[in-house]
């Protein structure tokens, strides 16, 4: 069979990032950055989704450039060297584990507006979601790429119909107010609304399963990311134009503008949207993660072990481990009853220093005409370190135990070279 027929293109790839990014909060979100900032929100959004397009912009040029399995790994690799490289690897390999559990947890949300679930009914579903997640991933990204390229369409077409009935039958008063201009508040808002775009590197790590990355996987990265931008100001709007007191505000508006009209649920149309981002999320960092460690297994940097794939080239021992890793931490946050914040936020500050890292390679790796836009990168990245605060100890630990490790490693390897 061709190879070159289970690869994905710029739209399917378009569709990946954007269900990537959108994920669970495309409806939680933008309700909890007007609560901090009232109508500086869509400021927020809207400075936001400007700034992280430079980000996306230098993460797809140095993808489709160097296209490879352990994505911003690689390209630090190459700019700084080994050890440098596989640090960056080995904390992405310790952050998705914790990351993705959280997802979970925070798409049962959803569930939990469709179906009550509590107890050991409620660890059962969760873990039964690994296995969906092995399932699409067995065969490859391809026909998940396909899947979440549909779901992005319905969940722009749901936000676009929102968005213009809205706009119709909103009142003057609500769009002639000018925005809050308190920019603490809008900084605010914006730190939060920073995990609508953790994920834009995820890509990188596919870029092998492009038809051809040099073409398509700019366009798809780019389109996938100011789609989401546009998304999340039209929620936020949508949400300005149509107060409602419903606990999952979303549902309040679905159900005030199209279910009373054509007997639609907003609880299981924006739950089922909400449930299937969440997961879409997920299943892209599983098939990033288990492609690392596929990745680091060759270059003898994890046991050979991990190196096998299956007929579909799905690197499946990797994959089987990373769930079992997720399960792991899905049973110990369930017995601990563990604050989900607190994962997300270990999460967020080893991401920004991947981001950052990735952005100081790009300016030994790409020409030197990208250096505005990785300076612009880097700027934003240092912003987001600076706003972490405490919240990127977890990032730093990591390096201070992976870091040293990795050197033994490396220079116990070097060793045996020279006297074999």
């Amino acid at each position: 069979m061709n190879n070159h027929s289970k690869k994905i293109g710029r739209w399917q790839g378009a569709g990946l990032m954007a269900t990537t990014l959108l994920g669970t909060g495309v409806f939680i979100l933008p309700q909890m950055t007007l609560k901090i900032a009232g109508q500086g929100a869509i400021i927020a959004w809207f400075l936001l989704t400007l700034a992280i397009i430079p980000v996306t912009l230098i993460f797809a040029k140095l993808a489709a450039k160097f296209p490879h399995a352990a994505g911003p790994a690689y390209f630090v690799e190459q700019a700084f060297g080994p050890i440098a490289g596989r640090t960056i690897g080995l904390i992405f390999l310790f952050v998705v584990p914790l990351g993705a559990p959280a997802a979970i947890l925070m798409t049962f949300q959803f569930v939990d507006s469709l179906i009550q679930l509590t107890g050991a009914t409620l660890l059962l579903t969760e873990l039964s979601v690994l296995l969906l997640l092995f399932t699409l991933n067995y065969r490859g990204i391809k026909i998940s790429a396909k899947l979440q390229f549909l779901l992005t369409l319905a969940i722009v077409a749901v936000v676009v119909l929102l968005f213009g009935i809205g706009n119709l039958q909103s009142h003057s008063e609500v769009t002639t107010r000018f925005p809050n201009m308190d920019v603490n508040l809008i900084m605010a808002a914006a730190g939060l609304a920073f995990w609508s775009f953790l994920g834009v590197e995820a890509m990188t790590h596919l870029a092998s399963d492009f038809k051809n990355p040099k073409k398509d996987l700019i366009p798809a990265m780019m389109i996938g990311t100011i789609l989401v931008g546009l998304i999340y100001l039209a929620c936020t709007q949508i949400l300005l134009f149509i107060p409602t007191n419903t606990e999952l505000a979303m549902v309040g508006v679905f159900n005030q503008l199209l279910g009373e009209h054509l007997g639609l649920s907003g609880a299981k149309i924006i739950g089922i949207l909400g449930i299937a981002g969440g997961l879409a999320t997920v299943n892209v960092y599983t098939a990033s993660v288990a492609r690392l460690v596929w990745s680091f297994s060759n270059d003898g940097v994890l046991p050979s072990y991990f190196s096998t794939v299956n007929q579909y080239n799905v690197p499946v021992r990797a994959l089987m481990a990373i769930l079992s890793i997720m399960a792991f931490v899905l049973i110990v946050t369930f017995l601990t009853g563990q604050n989900i914040e607190d994962l997300i936020a270990w999460c967020n500050g080893v991401f920004v220093v991947i981001y950052f890292a990735s952005m100081l390679a790009a300016f030994r790796l790409l020409s030197t005409k990208n250096r505005p836009l990785i300076l612009l990168s880097c700027v934003f990245c240092l912003m987001l370190i600076w706003g972490l605060g405490w919240q990127m100890m977890y990032a730093v630990l990591l390096i201070f135990i992976t870091a040293p490790l990795l050197f033994w490693q490396h220079s116990h390897q070097t060793n045996k070279q020279l006297t074999a």
